[in-house]
Order: structure tokens, then sequence, then C-alpha cells
């Protein structure tokens, strides 16, 4: 007899599309392979679901792998993960089990994530969601946009997305701000941008964006205080973490109208919960965590994990994801 088929899990492919992605012929021909569209809620339902899988394979940090959860797989052998990182997957816990865990090939994420930024901030200025939707039901002109040309657009973080970010935001015409908490004044002004404080990047800023690593001393970096220095008027956007801003801070900004509109692709909880205040404030414009969600990026993230699910049953060296 043959070796026995090993289970394959595709966890949280919400569209059902991985398997356009990719081609899993060769990967079906050894295993049996699940492909699961909605998110597993929490770690007794992922337990039990997934206890008869050998090989798991995660979408970028959709469902944490923590210490907790792997322990009760009993015969997990590989975690797929894609992308270069994963900051809720316990590798040391991994490590303990002796599971294998890899990492695709690292789609660059800097350009879906900006272009995305940039749809936020020009839709939030100009107020294209709800001008849409009136023009739709018979209406017409009902609100009054702004100009960005000649505005402020502060920068928290200048990495890969926050330069590419900030580089579009000079096209504009706009004066560039930027604070993080390593910045320096001659990294800023590569990109024409000028360090200040936080609280001055909040308080002079008509566009906030974030753009920081999410980290021990990043969560909730964007509280009461700062939303307090905000314009009356101003835009927040998050393209970056959801657990950046203490939530509800910013609810009770958005519910005071102290700012002008929070324009969020990330949140604490995903996906966002049916009942929650941000899928109906008509200060919000919020999208699913689309950064990345791009026909590219999932090209190279599928077909890179089934390569390494390929190279994994045969014994040959795989991309492993490290501390």
């Amino acid at each position: 007899m043959g070796r026995p088929m090993l289970n394959v899990a595709v966890l949280d492919d919400y569209q059902g599309i991985a398997k356009r992605f990719a081609d899993w012929s060769r990967v079906r021909a050894k295993c049996a392979v699940e492909f699961f569209d909605r998110p597993l809620s929490c770690v007794d339902e992922a337990a039990t679901v997934l206890a008869d899988f050998d090989i798991i394979c995660l979408m970028r940090e959709r469902m944490p792998m923590s210490g907790a959860l792997i322990q009760r797989l009993p015969k997990l052998k590989l975690i797929c993960v894609t992308g270069a990182h994963n900051r809720t997957l316990d590798l040391h816990a991994a490590a303990a089990r002796g599971i294998v865990v890899s990492h695709t090939e690292s789609a660059s994420t800097e350009h879906p994530t900006s272009e995305l930024t940039w749809a936020l901030i020009l839709a939030a200025a100009r107020r294209i969601v709800s001008e849409n939707q009136s023009l739709r039901s018979g209406g017409w002109q009902t609100t009054v946009g702004q100009t960005l040309q000649g505005r402020t657009l502060g920068l928290l973080g200048l990495g890969r997305v926050g330069k590419t970010v900030a580089r579009i935001g000079t096209a504009f015409g706009m004066k560039l701000l930027a604070w993080s908490p390593n910045l320096t004044k001659e990294r800023a002004a590569v990109v024409d941008a000028r360090l200040v404080s936080k609280s001055a990047l909040f308080a002079e800023s008509d566009v906030v964006t974030l753009h920081i690593v999410l980290g021990e001393g990043t969560q909730g970096i964007v509280g009461a205080e700062e939303l307090a220095l905000m314009r009356k008027g101003s835009i927040l956007v998050n393209t970056s973490r959801g657990q950046l801003i203490q939530e509800p801070a910013l609810i009770d900004a958005l519910r005071e109208q102290r700012i002008g509109i929070a324009a969020l692709d990330t949140f604490i909880s995903e996906p966002l919960p049916a009942e929650h205040p941000f899928r109906t404030m008509d200060n919000v414009l919020a999208t699913p965590h689309l950064g990345y969600v791009t026909e590219e990026t999932y090209r190279r993230f599928y077909a890179s994990t089934v390569e390494n699910i390929e190279a994994f049953l045969a014994g040959d060296p795989i991309r492993p994801l490290r501390h």
C-alpha cells in the first residue's frame, strides 16, 4: 500500500478564488485539499475543524496561529505562510512540535497598499461614495469636497509604503510632515518631508495617514490625545493595522464630529463584526482590508504556497520562516 494522503487546509479564502490563482493539481494528486471561505472564529472552533489536517495554509495574518491552537492540532506537520512575515504565528510553539513553517515569495505590497491609501484619501476628500449613492438614488450634488493641493499630509511612519504615499502627495502639491519613533530628519528629507513631533503632526495635518509597523511600542499609538489635536474636517487614513488606533477613542471623535472622516482598511477584529459602528457611521469610509488584495499579489502568494507544499512532500528545501 502507498502512503496515506495528507490533508491540506487552505484557510480564509474569503472570495473562493485560491484555486484560480495557482495550479493545485500536483498537490491534489497526493493530498486532499479543502478550501475554507469563512473564518474560524475562535481557538476552540479552529482546533475542532482543523484537527485532522497535516498541512495548513495561511493568508497573511487573517487567522492567528497561537501556541494554544498549535498544541491542539496533533497531525500538523507544515504551516505555509503567505508573505515573508507573520506576527500572529507562534514560531516557538511550532518549532517545539517539529512543525515546519514556510513562507512564500515576498510579493511587493507597498504599491497595492499605497494605491489603496490614495484611493481612500481622494474618495474621502471628494466624498465620492456618498455622492455616488446619492446619484444612484436620483439625487445630485450633496457635499462640498476638499482640494488637496496646498494642504498638509502627515505621515505616521515612513517605510516603504509611507515613502510611496509621500511621493504621490508631492505630486498633488501637498506639504509633507512625518513622524515615527526612530525617524531621522535626513530620512524624512529624502521624500521632501519635514520631521516633526507626533503632536505637531496631528495638529498641523489636514490628512493623517498611518504606515507604521504594529508592535508592542506602537499598539494604540493613536488615541484620544492625538485625535483631539486633529483639525476639524481633517481626514484620518489607516491602511496599516487596526490595532494602531484606540478604537473607542476614534468612535467618540467621529460621533462628536471632531474630525471630518476616517478612511479605514484595517480593523482590530476582522472580518468586521456585522454590528460594528464603523459599518453605519456617515463619516467613516471603510473597505474590507483590501490593501494587498490584488491579482498580482494573490498569484504570487498561492503559486508559492503550492511550490512549498510540493517541496515539503518531496523532501526538498523550502523557504523557512524565521524568528
